[in-house]
């Protein structure tokens, strides 16, 4: 996996760090999801596991959780129309319906009660158009650390937009997954790697315990 240096703010302000879970929700990757194959393999690759060991890591530093869910009216009032991927999603048999199962955060993600929630009617980014970045700017966020899924669209969609708002952008490689399983090694080697600061899930929750005791080096990229 390609090397990149830290940034200026890359972890070592837990105040000013937020982690993001993107669409980790039952209707995406639980036992009920409407895109089952990419469920299946957030799960088998033990991505799913790596975020619920950040959240709860994050819970226990004192760094801000924020989760990012798509969700759509029954009506459909607001949906984005304009591309393949929504038209396709109006067919699913698993609709990620406002106030629905399918879009409560799934198991064994945990949810604290510090915790944010950023929901989203439209378009494929948890940060374009959803009021996130003012709600990051709010807490004096400069790093954002990216979770979640899927590694095709909206979590390259979320490192992107961070990195053009000016954010550090942060991603744990075995946190994040796509459909096929090998995309998603293929996206942060040789996409987001060039973007933003790689490293894994171990290194960040290392990182928090160094803190906690007071010294060492802060997150190594992988």
């Amino acid at each position: 996996m390609a090397r990149t240096e830290h940034g200026p703010h890359d972890l070592r302000d837990r105040a000013a760090t937020v982690l993001l879970t993107v669409e980790c929700q039952r209707g995406v990757v639980g036992p009920e999801s409407a895109l089952p194959e990419l469920a299946a393999v957030t799960r088998a690759s033990g991505a799913l596991t790596n975020i619920a060991r950040l959240v709860a890591g994050a819970h226990e530093a004192g760094v801000q959780v924020v989760h990012a869910v798509a969700e759509r009216r029954p009506d459909g009032r607001g949906a984005s129309r304009n591309a393949r991927l929504f038209r396709a999603a109006e067919r699913l048999p698993v609709q990620q319906l406002a106030g629905t199962a399918a879009v409560r955060i799934a198991d064994p993600v945990p949810v604290g009660d510090g915790d944010l929630v950023v929901r989203r009617l439209h378009g494929l980014s948890p940060l374009a158009g959803t009021g996130l970045d003012a709600v990051l700017r709010n807490l004096g966020c400069r790093t954002l650390l990216v979770t979640g899924v899927s590694a095709n669209i909206a979590v390259p969609n979320a490192v992107f937009d961070a990195v053009n708002l000016g954010y550090t952008a942060v991603v744990p490689a075995d946190a994040i997954a796509g459909v096929p399983a090998d995309y998603t090694a293929a996206m942060v080697r040789h996409t987001l790697s060039l973007v933003a600061t790689v490293t894994t899930t171990e290194e960040v929750l290392r990182s928090w315990r160094r803190r906690r005791r007071g010294g060492g080096p802060e997150v190594s990229p992988a």
